[in-house]
């Protein structure tokens, strides 16, 4: 029994073929209908990937990346449909998936984080010339400087409308230029001039597109929100919420507090301007009341900071001893 056969036990709705007596392309088939369902089964996080201008070597190379942590499924999209459809019955959260099933993609089944399995998928980056008709992933910017070619080559960067010239013999451009903005078509003069500055400009990797979670699909890029982003974002709602509340006199659980520390600072301001001691007041009239007392206060809390920066300093001043003692004060 071959690998896969072995992993297709777990499917029991999966009819049971006799592979063998299959030919050679509908085996090929069956095969992968038993692998693709045997992932729905086992798997309910996935990541929805393409593979536009990826190599296979570098396909290759985040399988192994992602050994153990997760399983890149790739396949007909019209295969993997028809596998959808005929088991609506049994995985009907799948349904969401039809609309994204169509050009060069794919699935990532993850046994980790989706967010980990995703940095690990992105790291894997190669470097790639130009390729006219193609689109551009990403701005390319030429910097000033030396081109290095000689001056009989000015009329070509002249077409393009760059700035350049001439310096110890060779061609110089002056100003940066953008050249390629994201998403723009990539021309032929865009893939010459590039070419003879022997620059390359993007870089190629696996797109993630989509991630599916226990039935929830959301863009991929949700995963770059942290646990500190979320609090941050809830922090700031919760202000918002107790200014609007403080502003209109509508007293809310996010701007009762702060409503009750400028009580707390009214009923102190009101105690001190009248006298009238509370609990709280008492030992404060008593100093206002008493400018030695006062003057001796200030004084010994401003004595108290003095001892602390120079327990600080004695503190500093014993770590270098210690530091210039060691190796048994040979040094």
């Amino acid at each position: 029994m071959s690998e896969v056969e072995e992993e297709t036990q777990e499917v029991q709705f999966e009819a049971d073929v006799d592979l063998d007596a299959l030919p050679k392309k509908k085996r090929r088939k069956a095969i992968y209908r038993r692998k693709l369902l045997t992932c729905f089964n086992k798997y309910s996080n996935l990541l929805i990937i393409t593979v536009d201008n990826v190599g296979s070597n570098q396909l290759q190379q985040v399988r192994i990346a992602l050994r153990g942590k997760a399983e890149i499924l790739m396949g007909k999209n019209t295969v993997i449909r028809k596998v959808i459809r005929d088991y609506e019955e049994k995985f009907p959260h799948l349904l969401t998936l039809l609309p994204l099933i169509k050009g060069n993609m794919g699935f990532v089944f993850c046994k980790d984080s989706l967010s980990e399995v995703r940095k690990t998928i992105l790291l894997n980056k190669v470097p790639a010339g130009a390729r006219s008709g193609a689109l551009a992933p990403c701005d390319v910017v030429i910097p000033p400087g030396s081109t290095g070619l000689d001056p009989g080559q000015t009329a070509f960067f002249q077409a393009l409308n760059i700035a350049t010239k001439i310096a110890r013999g060779a061609i110089e451009i002056t100003n940066p230029v953008k050249l390629i903005t994201t998403g723009d078509k990539v021309t032929s003069s865009h893939v010459a001039l590039l070419n003879k500055l022997n620059i390359r400009p993007f870089f190629y990797s696996i797109g993630v597109t989509m991630a599916f979670d226990n039935g929830t699909l959301y863009d991929a890029k949700v995963l770059d929100i942290s646990d500190s982003d979320i609090m941050r974002k809830l922090l700031s709602g919760m202000r918002t919420i107790a200014a609007l509340s403080m502003a209109v006199g509508h007293p809310t659980s996010a701007s009762v507090p702060h409503t009750m520390i400028n009580v707390f600072k009214n009923v102190v301001a009101l105690s001190l301007a009248t006298e009238f001691a509370t609990e709280e007041t008492k030992e404060w009239i008593t100093l206002l009341n008493d400018p030695e007392a006062l003057k001796a206060a200030m004084e010994a809390n401003a004595k108290g900071g003095d001892d602390d920066s120079e327990e600080e300093e004695d503190e500093d001043e014993e770590e270098e001893e210690e530091s210039e003692g060691g190796f048994g004060g040979m040094f």
